[in-house]
């Protein structure tokens, strides 16, 4: 594991979206919701989704079977059901039995599959010169697409929707004429197969989304409680590693198992243990709870500058430390509606003496001054919580510079020479 990693298991700097790397502690956690192959919770989404397509595909039987008289040609559209009840029921069955996962590989056959519905519907369906008011089968291809929406990639089902679209589209411009009676029926038909994939689309992508932000915010909150200095939480996974290393090989000298003098490879193994542990307790020794909270965090590294060259981060008691932090995400809000470039710069210090009238009796305050200086935020964007968080971290007073709000919070703590 490198100790690189932020809280969703990506390495600083680069995007989740280019995938979970092993080791940190948020990466397992997804990495154990996504074992099913519908991610945080989306399975019970795919269900839903799953019984909406059941209910439209008994809607559009029912319509194919009423109607059957009009048709010229009754086998193709006949066989476009067949197969796409055999292909729903055997989808269905096939994620229940590999445990709600779908491989490329099976998405591209079912694509095949339900392209083969379309085009014996659309078969069925061109002598009649009326795509709107016949298509059937095509449009339950739409809806079958919903419960997928959970398992694959939004791309892939993107472009299948989009092939959808364009195929029913150029099907009612070749065949419908397109008059004032005619033209809504065939509108409503084509957007009643695409709307639908489309929201769900749209829908679990922010479910996702929001969820994960969640996830890498309460991972990220739990450095809140350490100590003033601390080696973070991925660096303890790295330091449970090379413990467990350490401990295999004493325990080899003391049975036996590893003969002495050591071996020049055992001994190489064992100097980089050493090294590496030294260069992880150096850090302990430098690295406060707000710098681990800042680079440990997908959302937080991209934005957030931390100035803090004394480590004053550590003497904040821990509800100035979640007033502190929760402002800071507030203040970022959702990074897809924020404005691009906005950044936050945290700088702490020089510490001064507190003023008197929050001197305690034993007179061991300071003053420790925090500027959070802003860049594409405005005054009206931040929220009356933000202020409320503010104010658990101490007196702060607001300005606007270069059209961004600045804030200078000044936190009351205890003297750490006197402690």
């Amino acid at each position: 594991m490198s100790i690189d990693e932020n809280t969703l298991g990506v390495s600083r700097g680069r995007r989740a979206a280019r995938g979970l790397p092993v080791g940190s502690t948020g990466a397992r956690s997804l990495r154990q919701a996504r074992a099913a192959g519908a991610t945080l919770g989306t399975g019970y989404l795919g269900f839903g989704a799953a019984v909406v397509a059941a209910v439209q595909a008994v809607y559009g039987l029912v319509f194919f079977l009423s109607h059957l008289s009009l048709y010229p040609s009754v086998a193709p559209a006949l066989l476009a059901w067949l197969i796409y009840i055999a292909a729903f029921i055997g989808t269905t069955a096939l994620v229940i039995i590999r445990g709600e996962r779908l491989t490329g590989r099976v998405f591209a056959v079912i694509c095949v599959v339900l392209s083969l519905v379309v085009a014996l519907d659309l078969i069925a369906i061109w002598p009649l010169h009326d795509i709107g008011s016949f298509a059937t089968a095509s449009v339950a291809v739409g809806f079958g697409l919903l419960p997928i929406v959970t398992l694959r990639p939004a791309r892939e089902l993107i472009a299948a929707t989009a092939v959808l679209f364009v195929v029913l589209v150029i099907a009612v411009l070749a065949t419908t004429p397109i008059t004032a009676e005619t033209g809504p029926q065939q509108i409503s038909v084509v957007a009643l197969a695409i709307l639908p994939p489309a929201i769900t689309i749209v829908v679990v992508q922010r479910f996702r989304r929001m969820v994960t932000v969640e996830l890498d915010r309460v991972l990220v909150q739990s450095n809140v409680s350490q100590p003033r200095f601390a080696v973070g939480m991925l660096a303890s996974d790295e330091l449970a590693r090379l413990d467990l290393a350490a401990e295999k090989l004493l325990d080899g000298v003391a049975n036996g198992d590893v003969p002495l003098p050591l071996e020049p490879k055992v001994a190489s193994q064992a100097a980089s243990l050493a090294t590496e542990l030294r260069l992880h307790l150096i850090e302990g020794r430098r690295e406060t709870w707000l710098y681990h909270a800042v680079t440990e965090s997908e959302y937080l590294g991209r934005a957030v500058k931390l100035v803090d060259p004394s480590s004053l981060a550590g003497l904040l008691a821990p509800p100035q430390r979640d007033g502190l932090l929760q402002a800071v995400w507030l203040l970022l809000g959702d990074t897809k509606t924020r404005t691009p470039g906005t950044t936050i710069t945290l700088t702490l210090g020089p510490i001064t003496a507190a003023p008197m009238t929050t001197i305690s009796a034993a007179g061991r305050s300071v003053e420790v001054p925090i500027v959070i200086a802003t860049t594409g935020i405005r005054r009206n964007r931040v929220t009356p919580a933000t202020w409320n968080a503010l104010e658990r971290a101490g007196q702060y007073t607001a300005a606007t510079h270069d059209s961004s709000v600045r804030v200078t919070v000044r936190c009351i703590v205890d003297n750490p020479a006197e402690s």
